[in-house]
Parts: structure tokens; sequence; C-alpha cells
């Protein structure tokens, strides 16, 4: 089993088109990529009816298919009302993608709210075993969940921070956002050294067979000196925004690991994907 590559939404390309999501999966088939994120980052507004639908034409086009949970949820959040709205928006997710047949939901781990990062990650902690309780007892347990890496300095979720929420179960996959890594080491990850030191840490704290099929998502990010992510570019933009996608290919290729990686460039998702699946293949026929 190799990589899989795939846009988060639609690209501009396709909805210059197209309408509806549900012609995502055979467009993104014919366009030759694998998967799809379908997007829930600022609700789960999605109708049983279209849930299923999505899922009916993925299958068909054989595209796999994760979905994005709500941008607001906030696991370090330590007030109950806060924690009951989290459990709702993440079951709401688990649910549509339940009806499509989507095996991942990611989640964004959360804010530190003047806390220091030890406190948030402990109380984000306890908020997802309460997570994976609710979804056991509503039937999603079959559903990973994926803290995502985040982009921001001020925001819980560092590689090291994803790996111990991760190792809370065995179900938690990791969304390794590189360029969100990127932008809040304000450019240090990235290349061949950083990528083996990443990579080599995933598979330290998770063992080999679970790092192998890491969730990703990837794309170029421009950031601000204080802050970390500013906003996402593309890959033809050319002032010199990273990561380099090149070292990472090589590095997967060479390990042989499957993950899914999810291109979020902005409105040329779809074409970026398909560039990274091509350099990918390129490393993988250099082996």
């Amino acid at each position: 089993m190799s990589a899989r590559f795939g846009p988060a939404g639609n690209s501009d390309s396709f909805s210059k088109v197209h309408k509806s999501s549900l012609d995502a999966p055979k467009w993104i088939a014919d366009f030759g990529l694998d998967c799809y994120e379908y997007q829930c980052g600022k609700g789960v507004h999605v109708g049983e009816e279209t849930a299923r639908r999505v899922g009916e034409n993925a299958r068909a086009a054989g595209i796999s298919l994760s979905l994005h949970a709500p941008y607001f949820i906030n696991l370090a959040n330590p007030d109950p009302d806060s924690l009951k709205k989290t459990i709702g928006y993440i079951t709401g997710a688990c649910s549509v993608a339940g009806r499509m047949g989507a095996d991942r939901v990611v989640i964004h781990s959360g804010a530190l709210m003047k806390r220091t990062r030890r406190e948030a990650l402990e109380i984000a902690k306890r908020s997802l075993r309460e997570v994976l309780a609710a979804c056991d007892d509503q039937g999603f347990g079959h559903i990973a969940l994926c803290p995502e890496t985040m982009g921001k300095i001020n925001q819980l979720g560092d590689l090291d921070e994803v790996l111990e929420l991760c190792a809370l179960d065995g179900r938690l996959v990791p969304c390794i956002d590189f360029g969100h890594l990127y932008a809040r080491s304000l450019g240090a990850d990235n290349g061949p050294e950083a990528v083996e030191r990443m990579l080599n840490r995933v598979e330290e704290a998770l063992g080999a067979e679970r790092a192998s099929t890491f969730h990703s998502h990837f794309s170029h990010i421009q950031f601000t000196p204080n802050g970390g992510e500013k906003c996402h570019r593309t890959f033809d933009d050319d002032d010199g925004y990273g990561p380099d996608w090149d070292p990472l290919a090589a590095a997967i290729a060479r390990r042989g690991w499957s993950p899914t990686f999810i291109c979020e460039s902005a409105g040329t998702q779809a074409e970026d994907a398909l560039t990274m699946k091509r350099v990918y293949q390129e490393q993988w026929k250099r082996l």
C-alpha cells in the first residue's frame, strides 16, 4: 500500500464547473487523486441524504474519505458547558462521517487561553477521554479521531503535544500538518534533517505500524515572526513559502509508509495534491 493524495474540500477549478460536492469524488478520481477530505470547519450542516450520496459516489469512484470537524473545537477549555458543546460538535461530525463511510475525523486541539502549555494539554487529555467515551456510547468507536498539529504559536498542538494526545488510545491518529509545523517553528521545521527528526519522533511515540499510516495536511504557509501561521499559499506562489515537499516525499517513499496526504493549498488544492503525488511517485521509482 502506498501513500494517498487528495484535496481538502473543493478547489477553484472544480467549483468553476460543478455546484455540488456530490460531484467531487468522481472529479477527484478523474483528476488522478485518491482521497477527499470533506470540510465541516464552519459547522456540521450536512443532511443525511447528502452524506449518504457523497459516500456512495466516493465508493463508486474509489475515493477514500475523511472529514474535518468544526474549527472552533477547543479541547483545552475546562468549562463544562464548553466540553459539552465540544462533544456535540465531534459526535455530530462522526455521525456525518459514518453516513459517508469516512473513517477519519480531524479535530483541532484548542487554544492555551493564558494557561501554560502543560496545563492546557492536561485539560485537553481529560476532554479527549470524555469525547472518546461519548463516541463509543453513540456507536462511533470505529471512526478514528485525528488531533491536528496547529500553526499558531499560541495554540495547543505542536508535534509532541499531538503525539501525547494520540497516546491516550490506539484509535487516535495524528493529523500532522507539515505547513503548520513549519509556520509555528518560523521556518525551522523544513528540509531533510527536520523531516527525518519529525518522522522518527512519530515512530518513537506511536510505534512503526501506527506511525506509517498517519494522516496529514500539507500546503505552503506564510507566517509572521511573532504569531506563526498567517495564511495558506499555493505551490505557484513564488515568494519562497515553505515547507519543501520533496524531502518529505522522499522520506515517506524510502520508509515504505502509507499515510494520507490532504492538500490545503488556497484554491489549488487538487492541482497541488497531484503535484505532490507525482513527486512522491518519482521518489518511489528511484528506490
